[in-house]
């Protein structure tokens, strides 16, 4: 039976289409394994990694399973950095619920164990928030000037100065003036105060002055006004002339020459002699324990107007008294010392560091015992020093046998009362002055 043009025509077209397809999948099975290798050899370049695969499984769940949305927690406050201000409430709320899930439009935060409220939040808020709460984080961490304001000078300059130093510098030569024969003269007294003093914050300011670049590597002297910019150099420099000029002038001229050019030898040692031997040799230790020494010698020339064997015991107290203090200090800032390029006993040589520290906390016992001997005080005072002497020469002895942190941290806390405790038993155990007649003279 002869077949109609429409059944022809079907069946070609059928037949057309069945080859394509056949001719398609052939095509596909031939070549998917070609395409699988170049699946994997693109996986470095992220073209579909395992993690995509993970992540539309999650999405998959997620969409059939409302119940397995997880609950969002407050986001901590973030710990405020000591270079920028605390952002407020609001800003750290508009952090916080900037989290949500994928799906669920809505977040439940748990405020009790048994209660739970749903905190509804608009979208186009949200986004207003964070859009704020980046341009004030922005503009928190641009590099702002930093003005000088007139009522932070003074708290500045007295950073530069090292104030805390300087009144313990005011205190040993009050301590030398007071030790000294002879009665006390409040006047001169004064002015030996104010010019040390003066000398002192100069001394001090200059030093800061020279030390900025290697300061700024260290934790301890990196918040210093000049190396924060707080001042200029220029400010720092005429500070420091403006206290050394008159404080000279003073105690040349108030107090008497002799003190004057110590308290100019003092400056000079100082700043030019032992601020550029601590990047050069360890012998900047002893050169600054010269020039802790010279206050208290100071203080006895004020008084008495020439150097005695009383300054200078005054002064030895003072010099062995400063290598456990400092070297007990220095041994736990051994790290922000080699940062910042000084060279210190602690660093470079440890055990002669503690060696020292060891021999003039047993120094201490021999020049208090020589202080009645010299006819300073009487012979109290060594039997009521002998405590606190034997105290911190034990302690000298545990810092050089354990060589640890915690016993330089134990002998330097122990300086620090040591040697207040030990000029005040001098001034109470003081020689009284012998003078005047025991009678009315014989007719």
């Amino acid at each position: 039976m002869a077949a109609s043009p429409h059944t022809l025509s079907s069946r070609l077209l059928t037949g057309c289409v069945g080859g394509s397809v056949w001719y398609l999948e052939r095509r596909t099975i031939q070549d998917s394994p070609h395409k699988f290798l170049h699946l994997l050899r693109n996986v470095n370049k992220q073209w579909i990694t395992f993690q995509h695969f993970s992540f539309l499984k999650r999405m998959y769940v997620t969409q059939l399973n409302r119940s397995h949305n997880q609950q969002v927690r407050p986001k901590p406050e973030p710990v405020a950095s000591p270079f920028l201000e605390k952002t407020s409430s609001g800003q750290a709320k508009a952090e916080i619920y900037e989290m949500r899930p994928l799906s669920p439009p809505s977040l439940s935060l748990s405020r009790k164990p048994n209660e739970k409220e749903l905190i509804e939040l608009e979208p186009d808020s949200v986004i207003e928030d964070s859009i704020d709460v980046g341009k004030e984080t922005k503009e928190e961490k641009r590099w702002k000037e930093m003005r000088l304001q007139v009522y932070d000078l003074p708290g500045i300059l007295a950073r530069l100065s090292k104030i805390k130093l300087t009144a313990l510098v005011v205190s040993t030569t009050a301590a030398g003036f007071a030790l000294a024969p002879g009665p006390f003269d409040w006047p001169c007294f004064l002015l030996t105060s104010v010019g040390t003093g003066l000398a002192s914050c100069a001394a001090n300011s200059i030093n800061q002055f020279f030390e900025v670049p290697f300061d700024s590597n260290m934790n301890r002297t990196k918040n210093r006004p000049l190396v924060r910019g707080q001042i200029s150099p220029l400010l720092a420099v005429s500070f420091a002339t403006c206290c050394a000029v008159p404080g000279v002038a003073i105690l040349t001229l108030g107090v008497n020459p002799l003190t004057g050019a110590l308290g100019l030898f003092n400056i000079f040692l100082y700043t030019c002699c032992y601020t550029p031997l601590k990047r050069i040799s360890i012998a900047n230790t002893w050169v600054g324990a010269v020039v802790g020494a010279i206050p208290p010698v100071m203080g006895w020339t004020a008084a008495t107007g020439s150097l005695d064997a009383g300054a200078f015991l005054l002064g030895g107290i003072l010099y062995s008294w400063q290598f456990p203090h400092f070297n007990a200090l220095s041994w736990g800032l051994r790290e922000d010392y080699s940062r910042g390029g000084y060279c210190m006993m602690s660093v470079t040589h440890p055990g002669l560091c503690r060696r020292v520290a060891l021999r003039h906390c047993l120094a201490l016992l021999v020049l208090s015992a020589a202080a009645p001997v010299l006819d300073i005080t009487t012979w109290t005072f060594p039997i009521m020093a002998l405590p606190i002497n034997a105290y911190i020469s034990y302690l000298g002895f545990r810092f050089y046998v354990d060589a640890d942190r915690r016993s330089s941290r134990r002998l330097f806390f122990c300086s620090l009362w040591h040697l207040p405790l030990l000029l005040l038993l001098m001034l109470t155990c003081k020689r009284p002055s012998g003078g005047g007649d025991a009678g009315p003279p014989p007719s």
